[in-house]
């Protein structure tokens, strides 16, 4: 174990190898009339990387066989979207989404983690059709400027921070004044002193950065050297001595600074639901899309209810609580069209 375990154990995964090149084929030896003495001498560097290569193979096949065992229970929701329609038959879609990572890719920095205009179509074309909320550990102005479409209900701040449309909205179903939850407030004070004791602290580290996300914070250390992750760390913990009301979590490459009060993307994810008039409801069929760790509070809430489905963005194997998968934010691109041509078709029908 290293030193650097705490971190890597956040972004433990079972990578799968590439599939093996079509056509391919092991070269037989010559024949033994061709043989010498001393082409029967392999030397020691070749006998190495032969061992080598072999080792890789052999090591291949529990890797696969361990990522064929996740798909399994995690399918593709893009193979497996007929079984996603009958499990929503008859009952009210509502979508949530994760932003970074999930509509738009990580980045180095994570003040370009911009959509594209493409992804933006998609999000809103489901809008459209279903009642649509972002759910993100960002603050929840940030998250609009990336996402820019005011029909839409955002969490900001890991659920802490709720902000829907206006009664006028065609999804609601009962009429009551903007949806607006905000269970931390009384902390705000806290965050923005903790805020610029972390910035002042870990200036010396280069490449680390802290976001301010209103109702909590986030230490990015993406751009951290390896070498200097345990130390970053240990700032961050020496600042937070002095805060027992504040606690400390982990997501991809980044500390998360959060009130230590029961609130998190599962409880935002009910709060929406009943805002939105679904509350104890059989009728509805809940779709939350996520990529962190932080989206299993939602996945959970989702499987405890029994109702509706998580899906992880992820290109490797993940201990989930999620149903599906999809590998990228291109994929849940993919599946957001795909949904909106299968409501449209129903609507022509």
């Amino acid at each position: 174990m290293t030193k650097h375990t705490a971190f890597a154990a956040e972004d433990a995964a079972v990578a799968a190898p590439a599939p093996a090149q079509p056509g391919r084929r092991f070269t037989s030896y010559p024949p033994s009339s061709c043989r010498t003495a001393s082409a029967q001498r392999m030397d020691a560097g070749a006998a190495g990387a032969a061992a080598r290569a072999t080792g890789s193979w052999l090591d291949a096949a529990p890797r696969r066989a361990e990522h064929d065992d996740w798909m399994e229970k995690h399918p593709s929701a893009l193979t497996g979207f007929e079984s996603v329609l009958a499990a929503a038959k008859g009952k009210q879609v509502v979508m949530f989404l994760d932003y970074d990572g999930t509509l738009s890719p990580i980045v180095k920095d994570p003040d370009t983690a911009v959509m594209t205009e493409e992804m933006r179509d998609a999000v809103r074309g489901v809008a459209e059709h279903f009642p649509t909320a972002i759910v993100s550990g960002r603050c929840r102005d940030k998250v609009f400027n990336f996402v820019k479409l005011a029909e839409l209900y955002y969490a900001g701040s890991h659920g802490m921070d709720i902000k829907g449309p206006t009664p006028e909205s065609k999804h609601a179903k009962a009429k009551a004044e903007a949806v607006l939850c905000q269970p931390a407030s009384e902390f705000l004070p806290v965050i923005d002193e903790v805020y610029r004791a972390l910035t002042a602290t870990t200036a010396a580290i280069p490449g680390a950065t802290v976001e301010n996300n209103k109702f909590c914070l986030s230490v990015h250390f993406r751009c951290v050297q390896e070498e200097k992750w345990r130390a970053l760390e240990e700032q961050v913990r020496s600042v937070l001595k002095e805060y027992p009301d504040l606690r400390l979590t982990r997501g991809r490459k980044v500390l998360e600074i959060r009130p230590s009060i029961k609130w998190d993307k599962g409880n935002a994810l009910q709060f929406l639901l009943e805002a939105l008039g679904f509350a104890d409801s059989n009728n509805v069929f809940p779709i939350y899309i996520g990529d962190d760790r932080t989206d299993e509070d939602a996945f959970k809430v989702l499987r405890n209810m029994g109702q509706g489905i998580g899906i992880l963005v992820s290109k490797i194997p993940k201990e989930t609580s999620a149903s599906y998968s999809l590998r990228e934010p291109s994929e849940v691109k993919e599946f957001l069209h795909k949904l909106v041509k299968s409501k449209q078709s129903k609507q022509r029908d």
